[in-house]
């Protein structure tokens, strides 16, 4: 279902022209643009378990350009504007994030179409305050952690895109891209709509939500197309020396593949493990490509879904090693089979 919204970069373009003249006219523009800054995103209760949000640039001269300053304001929603591209510097840290207590992620709201990892040594909400004063400054080691994901080519961790000619064809062409944030109780979501996603002769569009919940080192991820395509694939970043785990649940209807290792930006002796679980029937088979370990979903116009799991060694109360991580993985396969879910 196609949500309508506003986009966000043109909200502040909105003009009453029902005033009776252009002093009131002017001030009633004014009086708009201000209640959409305030009323566009609310600070996070400071007993919140999970967060999502997107940020972009203040003002709405944007252009293809990169862009190197400024300051940011926080918005429910926004319409990619034409041009937009990889480190543009218009959103903050290049795409909406999303947290609770144990990890983070990101997603790079642009052709890439790749999802990194927040590492968190604290376990409070701490997206709000990342990349305000440095735009690049989650790049580095902080009190509150940093990003600790290299993606370069590949979908990072669940990113997705379409498996054909031997490579992953991104979001390179793509008529119009919405993104919008919901917070809630119980989860906080991404929404991002694709309209007219163009790879090799098929345009489709395609619904996508990543939604996180107040426990776990997981999220779900949920990819609903328009039509029915082959290839439609997610994955994890390939490392070299690292190599790639399979299991399935003992009624073969989940399984996981997963990673772990020296595999972050953080240092050559830093681990990280990297996880997907995936419906068995909804998979068409794993694949190496080029760049990732691929997961290539069977053709279908229903909704897809799988859940993506990150566990930092330096995370709070984190798992310390490959053992506990494996443990870990099991254990959440177990619960897959027994409940069909992990929310």
């Amino acid at each position: 279902m196609k949500r309508i919204i506003l986009p966000a970069f043109l909200a502040s373009t909105l003009i009453f022209t029902a005033c009776k003249d252009q002093k009131k006219d002017d001030q009633t523009q004014t009086e708009t643009e201000e209640s959409q800054t305030k009323t566009s995103w609310q600070k996070p209760d400071k007993d919140a378990k999970t967060y999502a949000e997107l940020s972009i640039r203040k003002g709405d001269d944007w252009k293809p350009e990169k862009f190197g300053g400024g300051e940011f304001m926080n918005v429910d929603s926004l319409q990619l504007p034409e041009g937009h591209s990889d480190h543009a510097y218009y959103i903050r840290y290049e795409g909406p994030g999303w947290e609770n207590s144990q990890v983070g992620f990101r997603f790079y709201l642009d052709w890439r179409n790749a999802i990194d990892i927040w590492g968190k040594k604290e376990d409070t909400i701490v997206l709000p305050y990342v990349g305000q004063e440095n735009y690049e400054d989650y790049h580095h080691d902080s009190g509150w952690g940093q990003d600790i994901l290299k993606a370069g080519k590949s979908v990072g961790l669940g990113g997705y895109g379409r498996y054909m000619n031997d490579s992953v064809a991104h979001f390179r062409n793509v008529g119009s891209t919405i993104a919008s944030v919901e917070n809630s109780e119980k989860k906080s979501s991404v929404f991002i709509d694709y309209d007219d996603w163009v790879t090799g002769e098929d345009s489709i569009d395609l619904d996508a939500t990543f939604s996180i919940y107040p426990e776990g080192r997981f999220s779900k991820i949920d990819l609903k197309p328009s039509a029915e395509i082959e290839g439609l694939t997610t994955g994890i970043v390939k490392f070299e020396d690292i190599p790639l785990t399979e299991k399935k649940s003992e009624d073969g209807k989940w399984g996981y593949i997963a990673t772990y290792g020296t595999q972050t930006l953080v240092s050559d002796e830093d681990q990280l493990g990297m996880a997907i679980f995936y419906k068995t029937s909804e998979v068409e088979k794993i694949k190496e490509g080029p760049h990732d370990h691929l997961l290539i979903f069977k053709p279908t116009s229903n909704t897809v879904s799988y859940y993506i799991l990150a566990a930092w060694e330096q995370e709070k109360n984190g798992l310390a090693s490959e053992e506990e991580f494996v443990q870990s993985l099991d254990e959440h396969l177990n619960t897959l089979q027994e409940n069909g879910k992990l929310n």
